[in-house]
């Protein structure tokens, strides 16, 4: 067996840096300014931080769903944070499978955890989704263990305890698409002399991200516009992409609301829109560039992280037992899967996702709200989103003026 000696690291929980904060952890990184580990909230901030992105969705054959991007990066990718602290890495693909798994063998025997690209439908731990061949969710997890005689692979990777797949779920996982097939590698140190540059680049990608030019698709759907977009369509009864119609009482609205409230909270990405994690990168920015302002400014986006609290809280209120029991199952779903692991929860997990089902098609049939009860609720939503707005603005005009 090949495994990693003392290998505990399983701390990082997001997608976009999970496997980053775990890898340098174990690798021994420390920042400077803390002498602790590289935080997940100083790699966010460094990769771009905060995002803010609307996007509905509707397949045949499924009701529609709302998924509001709050975290930057968002894709599979590595990301700015490498360049920006000057990373090093190998990175290793192959057409051969037998190479793919020795790449891996050889990155543990020489004591690096390897990033290996997954779709993580068909590594199955998190039940994200039913498999089916049109659906794939692919990212990077961290390998610390590899047992050939057992046939059994250990993972990191969005969950305080290990997962365990079998070598052959782990290699058509690999090769589920063929953009990261076999794709594996392995980091070096940060270095630490960029600090205060990284910083201040990942603040002004942040801006750019709100403020710029969108980074796909339509400006309309990315940063303050996609408030005024998501605010628009909420209190708007007619036009494409209205709620009153795209997510009207029934199925359609109780999944619009499950959506929401999943991608926001219980998506791993830290929940409240992940704004307190990036006031803590800004605390964690005041000191390594000496500005005492981006701390003052931190405040903003925790007063943020708590409005994006109440828009979820209001998506799925107390007032609506149905709701709020969806609300108690999605906590628990994603808590047992953090805390308590894939395997040791997914009895659990099952029985939560069976119930969420019987409360969507009971919702079907008689929603828990009249239609001037969901239209009061449209209008409760639209009105925390303009507080968001109006507290993010004034943050990030405060933060440009700093860099």
């Amino acid at each position: 067996m090949t495994t990693l000696p003392n290998y505990h690291q399983f701390d990082g929980l997001p997608f976009a840096t999970g496997y980053l904060v775990n890898a340098l952890a174990y690798q021994g990184s420390i920042a400077p300014h803390t002498g602790k580990p590289y935080s997940e909230a100083l790699l966010m901030g460094i990769g771009g931080g905060i995002s803010a992105g609307y996007f509905a969705f509707e397949y045949e054959g499924w009701d529609p769903h709302l998924h509001f991007l709050t975290r930057y990066p968002f894709t599979d990718e590595l990301g700015a944070v490498v360049e920006r602290l000057a990373i090093p890495f190998e990175n290793r693909t192959t057409t051969d499978a037998k190479k793919a798994l020795a790449n891996v063998v050889d990155a543990l025997t020489a004591g690096k955890p390897a990033i290996v690209w997954c779709d993580l439908i068909t590594l199955g731990y998190g039940d994200e989704a039913p498999p089916a061949d049109k659906y794939w969710m692919v990212n990077p997890v961290l390998v610390y263990g590899l047992d050939l005689k057992a046939g059994v692979v250990q993972i990191a990777d969005r969950s305080r305890v290990p997962h365990e797949v079998s070598l052959d779920t782990f290699a058509r996982a690999r090769v589920r698409i063929a953009k990261t097939r076999h794709r594996m590698l392995t980091l070096g140190a940060p270095d630490e002399s960029r600090l205060p540059l990284a910083v201040e680049a990942g603040i002004r990608a942040c801006i750019d991200i709100f403020t710029g030019k969108p980074p796909v698709g339509a400006a309309s759907s990315w940063g303050f516009a996609a408030y005024e977009k998501w605010v628009g369509l909420l209190t708007s009864p007619k036009g494409k992409g209205s709620w009153a119609k795209m997510f009207a009482p029934g199925s359609r609205m109780w999944e619009g609301l499950l959506t929401t409230y999943k991608y926001i909270e219980v998506f791993y990405t830290g929940g409240s829109g992940a704004r307190h994690i990036y006031a803590d990168f800004l605390d964690e920015a005041a000191a390594l560039m000496n500005k005492p302002g981006l701390g003052e400014i931190s405040g903003m986006f925790r007063d943020s992280a708590r409005r994006w609290g109440a828009l979820t809280r209001a998506v799925l209120p107390d007032s609506a037992p149905m709701l709020k029991e969806a609300r108690e199952l999605l906590c628990r779903e994603y808590e047992l899967f953090v805390n308590t692991g894939a395997a040791q929860s997914r009895a659990e997990r099952h029985t939560v996702e069976a119930r969420l089902n019987e409360l969507k098609v009971q919702a079907s049939q008689q929603f828990p709200l009249s239609d001037d009860e969901s239209e009061t609720l449209r209008q409760e939503m639209a009105e925390h989103i303009r507080g968001i707005l109006a507290v993010e603005q004034e943050a990030f005009a405060a933060l440009r003026s700093q860099v």
